[in-house]
């Protein structure tokens, strides 16, 4: 069963996507430490309170706190 294809063509106004909603996913926030990031060993969005900086490959990175697999054990807990 094959897919639509969808074809697009480039507006007047630049916007290429008539059915795509408009906007990101990752609404923005008025204050700096509810805003979300993700972690880089895992890739989930999370909020900057769940993440602390660990130093990988030489640099300071996002990481779960204290891990991934840990965080998404105490998330999924009713």
């Amino acid at each position: 069963m094959a897919k639509d294809s969808t074809k697009t063509t480039i507006e007047a106004d630049g916007l290429r996507y008539r059915s795509k909603a408009p906007g990101s996913p990752f609404a923005a926030t008025s204050s700096f430490g509810a805003a979300t990031m993700s972690c880089f060993l895992c890739g989930k969005h999370r909020p900057r309170a769940m993440l602390k900086s660990k130093k990988l490959l030489g640099k300071s990175q996002p990481v779960c706190a204290p891990s991934c697999k840990e965080l998404d054990e105490q998330l999924s807990k009713p």
